[in-house]
């Protein structure tokens, strides 16, 4: 049996139906759906994506059957309008229209009118009795087509428009009259002659068969595809096109056209919300050349359809149980409906919306968590740009941090720091950052960064502050020493100057723009309770001082899944301290710099511990190389010789002696710890000392300690031996005793291929996927940024490993480890604390493979949250709709 490629709709009845949008597109699906419900739509039929599809693998041919059904289809549709396309005196008009499974909205193309020349506008003056409308359908026709299918643009023919408009003296197009838009015609056709130097299609078939070509081409069309990409929609779904009979809002000022929503988009609220023109086409709602009047007038001007138009509305919501977004059209005022489909809406919205139809028993609590994609409460979370604010983007860069921000720009911590005290806000722009930068960064309103991927050390650091930040914004060449940053348009941004970032979408602005503040609202309280009935996972933060311990479990954190003690080392003179450890060429020399830095530790330790007192704390040893410490600078060096009253000579030697070709693969991470058994013998007595106090003090605290970057067992043995010895030894000198694990990060491909001989000493593993990817693909996070965009546009990787993990790799890797380490040891404890615990779609892949936890920054804890719902929900849908199949 031949495949079937287009669908009927019309007189009542229709071939689809609304769960057919795989097949249909949304829009074909909701029209067919609408017909069956006896809403009054438009006749027409739908050409599958299927049909699209078929279309590109054949390149650019029709598949075999295709327009003949099309033919079939389009005579159906002449005998249920009675009238015929192309008739010179009754001619049947159609709209040529996109429409892909999910809404992509303005990014492909329409036409309207189609059908209209120079022989059937004749016929539809006399069918209509209104020279002005058909002249005005036609100029439109010409304007759209011309666009859409033909490539030319659309400013040519507005010229003409506007030029026509000064000749009458007129200022709106509704004031021009039959003569004016015949003359305008005419000069649109000789327009098309003179930029493409042949007439305009006169034949109703060709401009038929050209439409449908546009709309099927509209799918890879440059904004299509970076929609897609933008909201990962894949490739090969392709569009339907919907072919309906024309109804007409321009006939006079008893017809119009509007677009609308059963609910307020932007805030949420239950009330109709819309815009319609009167004398007019879909395209002028939305164009801006007239203004439209809010819906709610319509209700006097045209109250019968007013109240038709509401019985619909409210009908639609209904039986989707969503909010619609609709359009319609009234022709001598009769009206039609000409699209229903799920409404875009705000993260404000999206949540109300949800919690409201719950309590009005439209849908239950797992539709409405699933109602919710997690990446929108980024826009809950953080400052975002004023929608209205006008702006000028001159750079772009990674979206690393979501947010806003506006500031001076500053170009190092220490005028960041400064900028602070005077109660500036400034923006930190670097080359790059490093853990020295700790300080500026925490100071500043905003990162911009000319280097680094998504989980560079700006990245990482800004999303664990709450910090907007922009990384890797190759557009910029900074020089820190002049004070001044370069864009590729050729602008030069000073010290001083005011920047704006978009965290969320990587632009760099000029100058200063409004901001507007997140509101959490109780419905969001409601929403994200109903998210953690239905969860498996766990949902831990990545915090390094109390004051993000307080953040994170606010935001709902079940304990810390990272705790970096490295930042720490940064904070007011504690460098010192660390640099002396590192100058000395003893081991007493070292121990008694780490003396002085125990105390810190064990204060930092402690505000932590408190902070999620009952909840458990995974604490990291020191992870970095130890020449992150030292300055680079000549001037840094001569300073630091000073201040230690070492001769610069043997700190240069020292820092030769610390250069490392790979540092991401060389001393550091447990390295240090076997070869420094001193540096982890303190932060193990800094960790138990803080712990022990606050348990003398009746309080339940949790310390975990992770060694870090370990690829065989024995180097854990060895640390694990020197924890649980430091650890002992404590809780007897306080006479208490604290629950504690020692486990590992598995970031070392070689550490998931044993994972069985490591589970023997560990007693927890959490995978560490932003090294993991580094060294699962050999790539560096931070040089990544030149050539993974070509990657993904090139199809080779789908995603960025950084920021989705790498399911079919890294994740085998994780999923091997994870199997590995439970055959040795059943109860082990598994969780996540790379960037991806932040990922929604990585949080899915973390709840199939069975961990017990995901950890991220505190700002996205609610978005792994409801990230970790979704994943149980959905699984439960597919079990249901294979239980139908």
């Amino acid at each position: 049996m031949a495949k079937k490629y287009v669908y009927f709709f019309g007189d009542g009845s229709a071939e689809g139906d609304a769960r057919m949008k795989d097949l249909l597109g949304g829009k074909g699906a909701n029209l067919h759906e609408m017909t069956n419900l006896r809403i009054p739509v438009p006749g027409g039929f739908t050409i599958t994506t299927e049909a699209c599809v078929e279309y590109y693998k054949r390149d650019r041919q029709y598949p075999e059957g295709m327009w003949e059904e099309v033919e079939e289809n389009l005579a159906k549709l002449e005998r249920a309008m009675g009238a015929r396309f192309g008739d010179p005196k009754d001619p049947l008009l159609v709209s040529v229209r996109s429409g892909a499974r999910v809404s992509m909205p303005g990014m492909m193309d329409t036409v309207l009118n189609l059908g209209l020349n120079d022989v059937t506008i004749q016929g539809l003056i006399q069918k209509s009795g209104n020279e002005r409308f058909a002249y005005d359908s036609y100029r439109r026709f010409i304007t759209m087509f011309s666009d859409v299918v033909l490539g030319l643009e659309r400013l040519d023919f507005e010229e003409l428009l506007e030029a026509k408009k000064r000749e009458q003296g007129v200022k709106l197009d509704t004031e021009l009259d039959a003569s004016a838009l015949k003359e305008l015609v005419a000069q649109y056709k000789a327009r098309v002659r003179e930029k493409l130097g042949r007439e305009f299609p006169q034949d109703p078939k060709e401009q038929f068969r050209l439409a449908i070509n546009a709309v099927f081409e509209s799918w890879d069309n440059p904004r299509a595809i970076t929609y897609r990409k933008l909201h990962n929609i894949p490739g090969e779904w392709g569009t339907a096109v919907n072919v309906q009979a024309m109804v007409f809002g321009n006939l006079g000022e008893s017809s119009g056209t509007g677009v609308a929503f059963t609910r307020d988009p932007a805030a949420g609220e239950k009330r109709f919300f819309g815009e319609y023109l009167m004398n007019a086409q879909g395209e002028d709602v939305v164009a801006g050349t007239r203004t439209p009047q809010a819906i709610e007038t319509l209700k006097e001007a045209m109250p019968a359809v007013y109240e038709e138009l509401e019985e619909i509305y409210k009908g639609l919501e209904a039986h989707y149980r969503d909010m619609q977004d609709i359009e319609f059209t009234i022709q001598d005022g009769r009206l039609f409906m000409l699209q229903t489909r799920t409404g875009k809406r705000t993260a404000f919205a999206a949540v109300k919306i949800a919690v409201d139809m719950v309590r009005e028993g439209l849908i239950d609590e797992k539709t409405a968590v699933l109602r919710v994609e997690p990446h929108q409460l980024d826009h809950l979370l953080h400052p975002m740009i004023d929608p209205k604010a006008k702006v000028k983007v001159i750079a772009k860069g990674l979206p690393a941090s979501p947010g806003a921000a506006v500031g001076k720009v500053v170009f190092s911590a220490e005028e960041a720091e400064a900028g602070l005290a005077k109660a500036e806000k400034v923006i930190l722009v670097r080359t790059e950052t490093s853990p020295e930068d700790i300080g500026g960064m925490h100071a500043a309103k905003g990162i911009l960064t000319a280097r680094g991927g998504m989980t560079s050390h700006a990245a990482v650091v800004a999303r664990g502050m709450g910090k907007c930040c922009v990384a890797g914004c190759g557009d910029i060449t900074v020089f820190e020493g002049d004070g001044r940053f370069v864009t590729t348009k050729g602008i030069t941004v000073k010290r001083g100057d005011f920047i704006t970032l978009n965290g969320s979408s990587g632009e760099v602005i000029l100058g200063q723009v409004a901001l507007v503040q997140p509101e959490l609202s109780g419905d969001f309280a409601t929403l994200m309770g109903w998210a953690d009935q239905f969860r498996r996972l766990g949902v831990r933060a990545n915090a390094d001082t109390p004051k993000d311990a307080r953040v994170a479990r606010d935001f709902g954190a079940e304990g810390i899944g990272l705790c970096r003690t490295e930042h720490m080392f940064f904070e007011g003179d504690r460098v010192d301290a660390v640099r002396e450890m590192i100058l000395a060429a003893e081991l007493e020399g070292r121990k008694r710099a780490l003396a002085k830095l125990l105390p810190m530790q064990k204060a930092d330790f402690k505000g932590i511990l408190e902070a999620m007192e009952g909840l458990p704390v995974i604490i990291r040893t020191l992870d970095p190389p130890l020449h992150e410490f030292l300055p680079q600078k000549e001037e840094e060096v001569q300073d630091l010789a000073r201040k230690m009253g070492v001769p610069e000579e043997k700190l240069r030697a020292k820092i030769a002696a610390l250069h490392e070709f790979n540092p991401m693969l060389g001393h550091r991470g447990c390295r240090l710890g076997v070869t420094y058994p001193e540096i982890t013998e303190m932060q193990a007595r800094a960790i138990f000392e803080a712990a022990c106090e606050l348990a003398r003090e009746g309080k339940r605290v949790i310390p975990e300690v992770m060694i870090p970057l370990v690829g065989h067992v024995r180097e854990l043995a060895l640390q694990k031996e020197l924890v649980v010895k430091v650890a002992e030894e404590v809780m007897r000198e306080y006479g208490v005793r604290v629950e504690y694990m020692v486990g590992t990060m598995i970031e070392v491909p070689r550490a998931s291929i044993t994972a069985d001989e490591i589970a023997t000493e560990a007693e927890f593993f959490s995978f560490g996927t932003n090294d993991l990817t580094q060294m699962g693909f050999g790539l560096s996070r931070d040089d990544a940024g030149k050539f993974l965009p070509a990657y993904i546009e090139k199809g080779i990787l789908e995603d960025d490993p950084f920021i989705t993990i790498d399911r079919g790799g890294v994740g085998e890797l994780v999923r091997i480890g994870i199997e590995k380490g439970r055959s040795t040891r059943p109860d082990l404890e598994v969780g996540i604390c790379g960037e991806h615990g932040g990922d929604p779609r990585s949080v899915e892949f973390c709840h199939q493979v069975g961990m017990d936890y995901v950890s991220c920054s505190p700002y996205r804890v609610p978005i792994a949250r409801l990230a970790a719902a979704h994943a149980v929900l959905k699984e439960q849908v597919k079990i249901v709709e294979m239980g139908e199949k």
